[in-house]
This record gives structure tokens, sequence and C-alpha cells, in this order.
């Protein structure tokens, strides 16, 4: 349950930017597949909110989600639901050298941070998905969740990394063992028009596991 404090000051947020965008609660209402007294029983705090709700609200005002979870109070410190903690949302090229740098804190220089309250180690990180190669599972737009500490089991999604600066985003599938019995991974796409990568051809680093998929209305 959201904290009545906590549903206040969102929907103080969202009420804020939506005037600054210039937008009556009908329009943004219409936006988002809603309706006006929903829209404004939300902005007073009345009802709460959920991720989607959130995510389509964030799209109609062209901000992003995390913006609505910041406190205007002296300190100007940012807050969270209770149970919740913000996740940074990578490009590939950042999420290729994920292992290789420091993790942010929640005030360092990523452009995008998502709300979750799964229990995650502190170097887990977000990825929006680009291109088909993973359809018909995961569209182009759709984020996935990535912790680095989770190990891959046959059959998860995984980010990894093979040569080059950027990550990927494909299916963990363990083939067996070399000679010397190291074991030969293969990286799948979901989409047959695009090839798979293995182990024992190229060098491959697994990144991070995905433990949770979002998909938004908008999309």
């Amino acid at each position: 349950m959201k904290t009545y404090g906590v549903k206040k000051a969102v929907g103080a947020e969202i009420r804020k930017r939506r005037k600054a965008a210039g937008m009556t609660l009908e329009e943004l209402a219409h936006a988002i597949g809603s309706n006006d007294g929903n829209l404004s029983k939300l902005e007073r705090g009345i009802i709460g909110y959920t991720d989607d709700g959130l995510g389509r609200i964030a799209f109609a005002l062209g901000c992003l989600v995390a913006d609505f979870f910041t406190s205007s109070t002296k300190k100007g410190r940012s807050f969270a639901p209770p149970g919740s903690r913000r996740i940074p949302r990578l490009s590939y090229v950042q999420a290729g050298c994920w292992m290789e740098t420091s993790y942010p804190g929640p005030d360092d220089d990523v452009d995008d941070w998502i709300l979750s309250e799964f229990k995650l180690s502190q170097g887990a990180f977000a990825l929006r998905i680009r291109g088909d190669s993973m359809m018909p599972e995961f569209r182009e737009g759709d984020t996935v969740i990535i912790d680095p500490e989770v190990p891959p089991k046959p059959g998860d999604f995984v980010v990894a990394k093979s040569g080059g600066g950027e990550a990927t985003f494909m299916k963990y599938r363990p083939r067996g063992l070399f000679a010397d019995g190291v074991e030969v991974i293969e990286l799948a796409p979901l989409n047959d028009d695009y090839p798979s990568m293995r182990s024992d051809i190229t060098p491959i680093t697994i990144i991070g596991t995905m433990v949770e998929h979002r998909r938004y209305k908008k999309n």
C-alpha cells in the first residue's frame, strides 16, 4: 500500500507538470486512456497509482517516471514509495561497460531512473529494448530489469557482451563443455532472422540476468 503522504506528493507533482505543459485534466486523461474524475483523484492523493499508469502519464507529459518522485522539500531530496528503490535505465553502451565501472548513486549522471519493488543487488539496472531481434516476446520500447548477481539458468534472458562496446539482450543456452572443462554457452535471439552467438567462437561475458519485464500500453 502507498502511504497517503507519498500519494499526495506524487499527485501534486503530476498536477504541477500537467499545468506546466498547458494540459487540462480532460486532455491528459484522454491521452492516457482514463477519465478526468480518476485523474483528479490521483492528483489530490485520494487514489493510488500503478507503475503502468505512471508510465503512461510520464509519456504524455514528456518526462520520466522518476520525476514524479522528486520532492520539493527544503533539503531537495528525492523519495520513493515504501519498499521500492530507483534503478538506473542504461543505454546499450552503458550496459556494455557496467561491470567495469562503479555503480552510480541516485544523483549521478544517469539520464533515466525507474522504480522497482523487487529485492535487487546494488548493481541492478534497467534496459529499454530496441529493435525486433527478441520479437515476439519482447517489443521495442519494453523495459527489462537486469540483476548481475543472479546466475542465469537455461532458458533465462540475459544481457551480455561479446566484443565491441555495446551489450546485447538474448536468451541463454548452455551447450556443454570444452575439452578443458570450460562451459560453452550460446546466446540466441527469439527472431529467427537474427544469428545466435557461441562462446566457443567468440568470447562472451554475461553481465546480468533478467528478473522483470515491463511493457507500457503506449508502446
